[in-house]
């Protein structure tokens, strides 16, 4: 008989613990049911219930800033000379930790000079993640150097400090001059480790790992403003740190980006690289050797100084919205939020989700008809047309990262829509 005894039992059972945790039955329907590529994408519009596009991360203005580009517009000073780009190199310093900062016009012009700084040549090798934006293998390739790509940890989406030295050690030998890969028989200069999302890997550990091998390190921290490990911030370990403050950034000068160092040589040859390496002189254009035009202009310094003077702010914003997130997904086991380990107090720049079992181009399709503008991870730079010939390590985890993680809106005021 279908109404056995035995079923009576447990409908009683069921009923109690119901009775002392009212949401059981609704977790065990999100694991039975399980969230889908549209549901998943309303949730997220349900949350902020903004009708209007939600991008993936937009800056923010008030009207300190207009005061500082209106000083800027008044007095001229509009371009690459000016009391607000010394001033934001010297509050950017402070904030970090650094004793050095010179102000560029972007990220990928700091990655430039920080690799010239590290005396990249042209037919080096530089160790680089292929899991992050385009800039940092271009940068390499601007030095006539051969981008030579690493694997990241599914952990920290950083990189895989274990896999790597057991690379190194298989793959490459030193010798006076360096660390030589043994396949190509080009020298190896430099490691970039990438801060993704402003995630962080254990940086002591590639600290001692560049020394092991005689490596110039370089920190990407161009998404890590405001991360820390160990109460050191991201970008401060390395030989240099560099900083991108585009307009999808946590703070933003609409346009820029620094170099960091405690070399106070390397920091003057950067600098002076950056003003097209012209010799100081009250009339004379006299450079000393080929530079480049990237000094930081005075009026998006302007911006930059306001932006900072905000930033603890926004950090709080980001890691409520994090927190947020993560109260979203807690019941669905098709999903998993990225979070820190232990040692990184994140800036949570951007949120991303490990899809398990969901198909991540309906997601976004999904996403993009509620005009939600959640995105990708970039396409795995050793699959790209000018970098699929470049040696690499095995990417397994690179592969799997893209293909199953979406990133989320991930504005500190979405949280002000949203309550």
């Amino acid at each position: 008989m279908f109404w056995s005894k035995g079923w009576s039992e447990f409908l009683i059972k069921l009923l109690h613990l119901q009775k002392q945790n009212p949401f059981i039955l609704l977790k065990r329907s999100n694991r039975g049911f399980g969230v889908t590529e549209k549901t998943l994408a309303q949730k997220i519009r349900n949350t902020f219930s903004d009708s209007s596009v939600q991008a993936i991360h937009e800056p923010k203005f008030d009207s300190s800033e207009l005061e500082g580009v209106k000083e800027c517009i008044e007095t001229g000073w509009v371009s690459t000379a000016g009391k607000f780009v010394n001033s934001f190199e010297e509050k950017l310093a402070y904030y970090v930790k650094a004793d050095n900062c010179v102000a560029v016009v972007n990220g990928t012009s700091a990655l430039h000079l920080a690799l010239l700084a590290a005396n990249v040549a042209a037919g080096d090798e530089v160790l680089l993640p292929s899991l992050t934006f385009v800039a940092t293998a271009n940068a390499a390739v601007y030095c006539g150097a051969v981008p030579h790509f690493v694997e990241v940890s599914e952990q920290t989406l950083c990189v895989d400090v274990k896999k790597l030295r057991n690379y190194l050690r298989e793959s490459f030998y030193l010798k006076e001059e360096g660390l030589v890969n043994k396949l190509s028989g080009a020298r190896v200069t430099a490691l970039i480790v990438v801060h993704v999302l402003g995630f962080a890997p254990y940086m002591p550990e590639l600290v001692a790992l560049a020394k092991e091998f005689r490596l110039k390190l370089i920190e990407d921290a161009s998404e890590s403003l405001g991360t820390f490990v160990d109460q050191k911030h991201t970008g401060t370990f390395g030989d240099f740190g560099t900083f991108s403050f585009n307009g999808n950034k946590i703070i933003t000068c609409g346009g820029g980006g620094a170099v960091v160092t405690n070399d106070s040589g390397a920091a003057a040859t950067i600098k002076h690289l950056s003003t097209t390496a012209k010799m100081p002189h009250s009339w004379e254009f006299y450079h000393d050797q080929v530079g480049y035009n990237y000094r930081m202009p005075n009026l998006n310094a302007a911006l930059g100084c306001s932006q900072l003077d905000r930033l603890t702010h926004k950090l709080e914003q980001k890691k409520r919205l994090h927190k947020l997130y993560v109260e979203m997904f807690s019941d669905d086991e098709e999903l998993h939020v990225f979070e820190a380990p232990s040692f990184c107090e994140s800036n949570y720049w951007l949120n991303g989700v490990r899809l398990r079992g969901l198909d991540k181009s309906r997601v976004l399709e999904n996403c993009a008809e509620l005009k939600i503008g959640a995105r990708p991870f970039w396409i795995p730079l050793h699959t790209l047309p000018a970098f699929k010939n470049a040696p690499r390590m095995d990417m397994s985890a690179t592969e799997a990262l893209y293909n199953s993680t979406v990133l989320l809106p991930s504005s500190p005021q979405l949280l002000k829509r949203e309550s």
